[in-house]
This record gives C-alpha cells, sequence and structure tokens, in this order.
C-alpha cells in the first residue's frame, strides 16, 4: 500500500500556541489530516476534511465554529482537488473509513458518492438522531452526509490491538486497516491503524491536538478524563513498541509536515 497525507482543511484560532503548541503570534494553524491509501481494491480515504460544497458555501458549516476556529476554506486543500491533482477520479475512491463525523473531518464525503462510507454505529446513531446541546448541534452537520448511500457501520469490539480493542474486517477493505476505538472526544470517535509493511501507523484522530501539547480534547469531566487515559496510552505504546507504531493526530501541522517528507 501507498500512503498519501493530504491536508484538507486549515483552521487559523485566535490563540496561537494555546492551540498548535508553536505559534509565537495570536493566530495558530491547525490542518485537518487525512490519509489517501492506495490498495489492490482501490483508493481508501481516512476523513476527508473539509469537502468542495463547505468551500462552496461556508454556510453548510456552523456559524459558530466558523468564527471561533477562523477556518480557511479553499478549494485545492479540499480531498477531491488532491485526489485529482494525483491522477485519480472521485469514483477511483472506492471506501471512506471516518473517525467520526464532526463537520471537519466528514465534510467530504458527497464529493465521492461511489464510495462506501464505513464508520461505527453509535457515532452514525448520534449525528444523525441525537444531536443535543449546543455543541452536537453544531459538531454534526447532517447536510455533508444525507446523500450517502452506502453506510457499513460497526459495533466496537473484537480482537485488540497493542492493548486496545479494534475494529477489523471492515467491509470490503483489506485487513491492514483497522478501526480503534478511542472514545471521549465523541462518544465513538475511534482511531484508524494502518500496517504499512514497514509499521504500524495510527491516526489518534483529536485525542489530542498537537504533538508538541497533548491537549486534552473531551467536552466534559468524564469524556476529558476518557480522552487523557488514551492520551497516557499512546504515549506508553510509542515508549514500549519503539519505531513499530507511529502515532498522529488529526490537527498538527508538523506531524503531517513530518509524514510527508518521509512518505516522499
Amino acid at each position: 500500500m501507498r500512503i498519501h497525507h493530504l491536508n484538507c482543511g486549515t483552521d487559523c484560532p485566535f490563540g496561537g500556541a494555546l492551540f498548535d503548541g508553536f505559534s509565537k503570534g495570536p493566530v495558530g494553524k491547525l490542518v485537518c489530516a487525512a490519509q489517501l491509501i492506495e490498495t489492490d481494491g482501490g483508493l481508501v480515504l481516512v476523513d476527508t476534511g473539509y469537502g468542495m460544497q463547505d468551500v462552496e458555501q461556508p454556510s453548510r458549516l456552523p456559524a459558530f465554529f466558523r468564527s471561533a476556529l477562523n477556518i480557511q476554506l479553499r478549494r485545492e486543500e479540499t480531498a477531491l482537488f488532491q485526489v485529482e491533482a494525483l491522477g485519480f477520479k472521485a469514483s477511483d475512491v472506492r471506501h471512506i473509513v471516518l473517525t467520526h463525523l464532526d463537520f471537519d473531518h466528514a465534510g467530504g464525503i458527497e464529493d465521492f458518492p461511489e464510495a462506501r462510507v464505513h464508520v461505527t454505529a453509535i457515532e452514525k446513531d448520534l449525528a444523525e438522531r441525537h444531536r443535543r446541546g449546543f455543541i452536537n448541534a453544531r459538531r454534526y452537520q447532517p447536510v455533508q452526509f444525507d446523500a450517502v448511500r452506502d453506510w457499513r457501520t460497526y459495533q466496537v469490539g473484537g480482537e485488540g490491538w497493542f492493548g486496545f480493542e479494534a475494529v477489523r474486517a471492515l467491509d470490503g477493505l483489506p485487513p491492514e486497516i483497522l478501526m480503534v476505538p478511542l472514545p471521549g472526544h465523541t462518544l465513538r470517535h475511534a482511531g484508524v491503524a494502518i500496517n504499512t509493511g514497514s509499521g504500524w501507523l495510527l491516526n489518534a484522530v483529536d485525542v489530542y491536538l498537537s504533538g508538541a501539547r497533548w491537549i486534552c480534547a473531551g467536552r466534559t469531566a468524564r469524556r476529558g478524563w476518557r480522552v487523557y487515559q488514551h492520551q497516557h496510552r499512546l504515549r506508553e505504546l510509542t515508549r514500549l513498541q519503539g519505531g513499530a507504531v507511529t502515532v498522529m493526530c488529526s490537527h498538527d501541522p508538523k506531524e503531517l509536515e513530518t509524514l510527508q517528507a518521509r512518505a516522499a
């Protein structure tokens, strides 16, 4: 398998290093990392970031977060634009594996209408039917995914992965790609682990925001505690496994640059 590391969206929130751990000024920089994986069965996207329709119709995104995150919507950062720039077509993307359905991770789903979309069952149910409270009413934007025709949902559990629960045998996907439930950011937020052939890559998504500052991304005290526990376990995983497991998050631009350079 070949992995392309994409940035599918840029946020520039006021707060600088409080968000990204390195900015010197008042404005920080967060990316929306996605992986495009070339497999024998076609292309697989892990998350999509913001989509082409988000760029063309910013009102699809919640006004509160558009302002709070200072979202920079750019056509050239959409997954669709980057897939086509690599010489592929939208129809070549056969699968989209979603870590969760937050607007900054799922905005580009409908740019790939022929793709099969994989997500945990509880996460899909929350996003479609239980958008209660200030945050949930805004984090999930059904307009981004209500036209999806081919969903595959999964219950949590099964064979372990380095001491974590894992969801294996994703329908139509090779065994080198699996989900690793990391609840806390959302109820069924899940990382995605990829066996690259030279080690494992774990996209830990929003368990932390910056490799320089492992900022807790939980919303409530209970969820925040679970996220903190995941952070501790992931640190131990990287320490014990050495170079066998690389852990990344979705929003750290420096981690993304390192992975892009390594892949190149």
